[in-house]
């Protein structure tokens, strides 16, 4: 990774690279830094010191302006520089306003990421200063070992005359051959369903005022006509924020054109006193030049580096809401772990239905204490039985929540996250908490860690279901310091409980960003695990994050949210390729699938030190109908695939499966996984030989030529998982 500064001050040009991107900046000041370029690395000797010269730098940022203005690129364009988008920084001045127009302050800071939560990295840190405005300006830009940038800024009142605070979004400029856009709508059940269009003049925006992500968050995309997964340049957003935000894209009549994210602020929501400040959340920023797959690598490395990324192997998890739903009682429990461990489970998490009053979802939200009337005992019995079977134990919450029919908010309506003159409709029969109150907090506080403690839980399934509406807290909105609080809260709990992970389920995928994982463990992908939905979900999902962090489980026959029924293998397949698990009642399956489960629960064990470190490859594959898509060791010498049919093929045969990513001179073995395929499908002919001799080829054939696909051309919602392991020596 590099960090340098050319050795000329006219103009002085920095640069961050790694990872096969460079960023440049042209740092010769008086206004604040303008990017030069951001792209595939522009730098050529081994050892990453840049080569960008003088004249060459000198010539190009000569080049950005336009009619004479210097706004081109700037990390701050203002409209007195001649910027007439769409505001980065919107604020106004009690009293009086100025247009505002920063200048670099003081030294340029370049050198290693001080905040390790990103892992190793270079960094650049900068201020910029408009005295009469009163306002001061810092930006910190940081990239990864592995290329991806994150950026924010911290705006700064020094006058004594109060400003209120609008907007302040991070954007970097691209290119003019950024012309496609990829992004996503969704909702509950359908999250991240993709969308293309041509970028076009004006402002293509995605906001959320949702007080959570939502379902259709993730990265914005923008990248060369038709790109793919694995072709195109590719250039991407994301702000790793849980409240309310904003990702765009914007295309001036004269080309230029920004990519931002930021934090979507409410009227009066930020309102900065003399010496206040407000620091906004991280942006990440990512580009690749060999399309999606580029990306991901990327940001999955980078996630996998960070401190906090989870090291031990992803446990078996079993959750029981799709099994009793609210009919706890603790025989039935103690039954269903015992299955549960003779299957190979190594998380039993009790989900919602066993604290005060919750005999459904219209009452006892927030009372949590364990209902003696269901659990006489306590959690004792059942928490100590799952740990005696060699089990974690998990226990469901939704801390930021209450029904209106509870005790906690009988004695505290003032409690709520509202006006309490004019409540919002109730969602989900429930209204949502104001953790930004002490006494809210100190509650949360106060009984989840107790409770971890009491009955040593070491996995909480953190659930939000519902939005957060007309949200006031001390008279204005409140969802930014409603989100502060929540991260708080999830870090404090885990100082206490050192072990304790927390995943992030929010309606099922609603709360799937880098901010909540910045404090948590996992997300659960979606409520709906009807395997064939469910593969589009983790599809797009995965383009942000690594397998490892998105929890699947294996679920019944029909699928609880769709009601389709589905085929074991086909369920197996589908939960294998992320953070596995069951969600099923396990007393009413037939013995054989029963049988047939814990062969794929052994074979989850054997591949998940794969399938959570390797790269993930989604192959373009030709047929529509189906997909390619498997995970890839660093060392490029083992690999799993699927194939998938998602419905009928045209054709009677399946097109041939490139399976890209592998060593092109090394020879492979194919091997079928049979505890996730399809029992009928058929190990394809490849130059004479079948099934049970393997096929084995070079990874050239295999990447570029491709083998023979199964005999699922007219076998919708089936799929075949198989193995690819290098040969020694070859």
């Amino acid at each position: 990774m590099v960090a340098s500064l050319s050795p000329s001050s006219e103009p002085s040009v920095l640069e961050l690279a790694a990872g096969g991107v460079s960023l440049l900046l042209d740092v010769s000041g008086p206004s604040l830094p303008r990017v030069v370029y951001w792209g595939a690395r522009l730098t050529r000797d081994a050892d990453g010191a840049a080569y960008w010269g003088t004249e060459r730098a000198a010539g190009l940022v000569a080049g950005l302006g336009h009619d004479g203005f210097d706004t081109a690129g700037s990390l701050m364009p203002t409209q007195l520089t001649g910027w007439f988008g769409r505001p980065l920084l919107s604020g106004y001045r009690d009293g009086g306003q100025l247009p505002v127009s920063f200048a670099l302050s003081g030294p340029i800071s370049a050198g290693s990421m001080t905040d390790s939560s990103a892992g190793p990295g270079s960094a650049v840190t900068f201020a910029g200063v408009d005295d009469e405005a009163g306002l001061r300006l810092r930006t910190e830009i940081e990239m990864t070992a592995h290329g991806v940038l994150r950026m924010r800024h911290t705006l700064t009142n020094v006058k004594q005359t109060p400003y209120t605070l609008e907007r302040l979004t991070c954007a970097l400029p691209l290119p003019a051959q950024a012309a496609e856009i990829l992004d996503f709508t969704g909702g509950w059940a359908k999250e991240r369903s993709p969308q293309r269009s041509p970028l076009r003049d004006g402002v293509w925006s995605r906001e959320s005022r949702r007080g959570r992500t939502g379902f259709d968050a993730g990265l914005l995309v923008v990248g060369t006509p038709a790109f793919g997964f694995e072709h195109g340049h590719v250039w991407g957003v994301h702000a790793a924020w849980s409240g309310n935000h904003v990702h765009y894209v914007e295309k001036l009549p004269d080309g230029q054109t920004v990519l931002a994210a930021g934090e979507l602020l409410e009227p009066g929501e930020i309102r900065l006193g003399e010496g206040g400040a407000y620091q906004s959340p991280w942006v990440y920023l990512v580009h690749s030049d060999a399309g999606l797959d580029g990306l991901s690598r990327s940001l999955h490395a980078s996630m996998r580096a960070r401190p906090s990324h989870p090291r031990s192997p992803r446990p078996l998890t079993l959750n029981t809401w799709e099994a009793v739903y609210f009919q706890h009682d603790e025989g039935t429990m103690r039954h269903l772990a015992d299955l549960a461990a003779k299957t190979g489970v190594e998380r039993f998490v009790v989900d919602d239905g066993w604290f005060l009053g919750r005999r459904g979802d219209d009452a006892g939200l927030g009372d949590w204490y364990v209902d003696a009337a269901v659990w006489p005992a306590g959690l004792h019995g059942i928490a100590r039985h799952v740990k005696d079977l060699g089990m974690q134990f998990g226990l469901w919450f939704e801390p930021e929540m209450a029904n209106p029919d509870s005790r906690l908010l009988r004695e505290h309506p003032d409690w709520v996250l509202a006006d309490e003159r004019r409540l919002p409709r109730e969602q989900r029969n429930q209204h949502v908490l104001d953790l930004a109150r002490p006494e809210v907090y100190g509650y949360l506080l106060e009984r989840i860690s107790s409770l971890v403690s009491e009955y040593g839980i070491d996995y909480i399934k953190w659930d939000h279901n519902r939005d957060v509406a007309a949200p006031i807290h001390g008279g204005v909105p409140g969802v930014h310091a409603q989100t502060l609080a929540v991260y708080r809260l999830m870090d404090e709990l885990r100082e206490r409980h050192p072990e304790l992970e927390i995943e992030s389920c929010s309606s099922g995928g609603a709360r799937a960003d880098l901010g909540v994982l910045a404090h948590s463990d996992r997300v659960w992908g979606s409520d709906n695990i009807d395997p064939l939905s469910r593969q589009r979900i983790q599809r797009w999902t995965g383009l942000m994050l690594p397998p490892e962090l998105i929890g699947s489980h294996v679920g019944a026959s029909p699928a609880h949210t769709t009601g389709r029924e589905s085929r074991l293998s086909m369920r197996c397949a589908t939960a294998l390729f992320c953070h596995a698990g069951i969600e099923a009642d396990l007393s009413a399956w037939a013995e054989r699938d029963v049988e047939r489960l814990t062969a794929w629960s052994a074979v989850y064990k054997d591949l998940r030190a794969l399938l959570h470190t390797g790269d993930v490859v989604r192959v373009d594959h030709p047929d529509a109908a189906a997909w390619v898509h498997g995970v890839v060791s660093p060392s490029r010498d083992k690999a799993v695939f699927a194939y998938v049919q998602l419905e009928p093929s045209i054709g009677d045969r399946t097109a041939p499966i490139r399976l890209p990513g592998l060593d092109l001179g090394r020879e492979y073995v194919l091997e079928p996984v049979v505890a996730a395929s399809a029992p009928e499908a058929v190990w394809p002919r490849w130059a004479g030989l079948q099934q049970p001799e393997p096929v084995r080829l070079t990874g050239a054939v295999l990447g570029r030529v491709g083998v023979a696909g199964p005999a699922l051309a007219n076998t919708p919602g089936e799929a075949f998982v198989f193995t690819v392991t290098a040969v020694a020596g070859g």
